[in-house]
């Protein structure tokens, strides 16, 4: 397997975190992305951290799920501290990546919200320096406009560099973007996580994404755009929906694995 395929735990939630874990040591998955509402319940992370040092698996990064209010302009002190337990378990499971999505802006127009999202994250970013952490905010599908304001990659890098973090680039919720190769090359400084899946044309399903190589998004280019810019980190495969639930997450994940590793040493990543 490559070393820089990462798999996400979100198809794997109706697992304990240290299941997902042993699967990805069985298929040879060096990197994992692991979801706070798991690692937040009692004993999780402790149950994570015992798995992680039973094989070669990593907890590379950490996704969670920051102000899920539809409106941010109600959001306070609250999200705040999530997110800093959020970088407490980070820092003891090894995570270098945190990555989140806004909050909606409900009554606020697009430069209130995000203003109202960095001044909830600023008091979070000396914490996860110090302990190595990067947080970023993702791309995310406008099917979630209710949690999230960014879903251009432009508007992510607009987003993230007024909160004073860096972007997960999920190419899942911008492929089909003009000027996309510059927008990339545009975000590539603050770029801390890629995300790979696919799209079958005509889904309409939602979440919509299908294991990589089984649709039509022209990922062979999109990855050696951003192997040419410069991007030295994982590629994270986040596989949910109803085509990853019919297949199981298991055989799913083992295919899109096995895929992008193929197609990542094709690329010479």
């Amino acid at each position: 397997m490559h070393p820089r395929v990462c798999l996400h735990q979100v198809a794997f939630i109706q697992e304990s975190t240290a299941s997902f874990i042993h699967f990805c040591q069985s298929i040879g998955v060096r990197h994992t992305t692991l979801v706070t509402p798991l690692l937040m319940r009692p004993g999780e992370s402790e149950s994570a951290a015992r798995a992680v040092a039973s094989g070669a698996s990593q907890v590379t990064v950490i996704n969670h799920p920051f102000a899920t209010t539809s409106d941010l302009g109600h959001a306070g002190e609250a999200e705040t501290a999530r997110l800093l337990e959020a970088i407490e378990i980070a820092a003891k499971l090894g995570a270098r990546v945190i990555y989140l999505v806004s909050g909606g802006r409900g009554s606020l127009g697009w430069e209130a919200a995000a203003q109202r999202f960095a001044e909830l994250v600023a008091s979070c970013l000396a914490p996860a320096r110090e302990n190595g952490i990067r947080l970023l905010v993702e791309t995310a599908s406008s099917f979630n406009v209710d949690i999230h304001i960014a879903h251009t990659l432009g508007d992510t890098i607009r987003l993230a560099e007024m909160a004073g973090i860096g972007v997960c680039l999920d190419l899942h919720a911008c492929w089909f973007e003009g000027d996309l190769k510059k927008t990339i090359a545009r975000a590539m400084p603050i770029t801390g996580l890629v995300q790979v899946s696919d799209y079958v044309s005509g889904d309409r399903s939602a979440p919509c994404r299908a294991v990589p190589g089984d649709g039509m998004i022209p990922l062979q280019q999109l990855l050696g755009d951003i192997l040419e810019a410069g991007y030295e980190g994982v590629f994270d495969l986040e596989l949910v929906g109803p085509r990853i639930e019919h297949e199981g997450p298991q055989a799913a994940a083992r295919r899109a694995a096995e895929y992008l590793s193929e197609l990542l040493t094709r690329l010479g990543a």
